[in-house]
């Protein structure tokens, strides 16, 4: 006698109440489960069915078996499961989309465990800082920061992330260094006639969406100020906007890892090292659980993994 094939006849019996249907769910001869319970019946010594012309139902002896069958049969189809799925290899192709910066120096560099993990899944990289629809454009994932606007998809943060406010010596050395945000503001006409001077060039990074600067933001204690100033360049890249402030052009804000091999080489320099900026929330941002593929699950549990050594939490 095959138990474990018994064992599922038996559940199968038990919850149809009748041999036919236990044997035509199951693709097997009737007489074939007709044989298999009257042998678990005979190996356990006991009647675990009634059977009658309507109806099968199980005796007393037969529903506390039932209980611990199914729950056998559930660990072993789990267990089961659990290493058909470890040995698979997962393949196929994700669309993932991500700012430059945080492609350059963050995800980019990473790909190679990523590729040595799950060598049959394939990257397509969008590198922008566009807004992406996902559903719209077959994306399976995209890497923002800031807070989630459509609330069908589900944001899981990744790292908050530290702004510095700086600029390079060649800028300093001619627009002097601030001691005060206000410092930045745009001077207004009097200013101007008063000191001869423009003040403050400011680096804007503006919306794809509205055209419009974001200003810069400064905090200390009670106090916050925002800072339009005067805009001399603007973009809409990290990657531009690294390079712009790498220039000379102008002043401006950046997530602290971006610039830290520049501070460090001394091409850039903080100012306003008293302030501060309300860090950035970086997620990964991906459709409801019930609608992710397999392969993109994968995708995020490791990219949470990359960018939890850049949390400056």
């Amino acid at each position: 006698m095959d138990q474990l094939l018994a064992l599922r006849v038996f559940i199968r019996i038990a919850e149809s109440g009748a041999f036919s249907k236990a044997a035509d769910s199951m693709n097997i001869p009737r007489p074939t489960v007709t044989k298999l319970m009257q042998d678990l019946e005979r190996h356990l010594g006991t009647k675990l069915l009634h059977r009658t012309t309507r109806r099968v139902s199980v005796t007393s002896e037969g529903a506390a078996y039932y209980e611990r069958a199914t729950r056998l049969i559930g660990d072993l189809d789990d267990m089961d499961e659990s290493m058909v799925r470890a040995q698979a290899q997962p393949r196929g192709r994700i669309r993932v989309d991500i700012g430059s910066v945080l492609a350059n120096m963050i995800l980019i560099p990473a790909l190679p465990s990523f590729r040595a993990l799950y060598p049959e899944l394939h990257i397509d990289l969008g590198v922008s800082d566009r807004p992406i629809d996902l559903i719209g454009e077959g994306v399976d994932c995209v890497i923002r920061g800031g807070e989630l606007a459509d609330t069908s998809l589900v944001a899981r943060r990744l790292a908050d992330l530290d702004w510095v406010t700086c600029a390079s010596p060649s800028y300093l050395a001619v627009h002097g260094i601030p001691i005060h945000p206000s410092e930045l503001m745009h001077p207004g006409p009097a200013a101007k006639k008063t000191t001869g001077g423009s003040g403050h060039a400011i680096l804007g990074y503006f919306s794809s969406l509205t055209g419009r600067p974001f200003p810069l933001e400064f905090c200390k204690a009670a106090e916050q100020v925002l800072v339009q100033g005067q805009v001399v360049v603007g973009v809409n890249d990290s990657s531009a906007y690294l390079s712009t402030l790498l220039s000379g052009v102008g002043l401006g804000q950046a997530f602290r890892f971006m610039v830290a091999p520049h501070l460090e080489s001394g091409k850039l320099r903080t100012v306003l090292d008293d302030w501060s900026r309300p860090r950035h929330r970086l997620s990964v941002i991906y459709p409801s659980n019930r609608h992710l593929s397999a392969k993109t699950r994968l995708f995020v549990e490791w990219v949470a993994h990359v960018f939890a050594p850049f949390d400056d939490l």
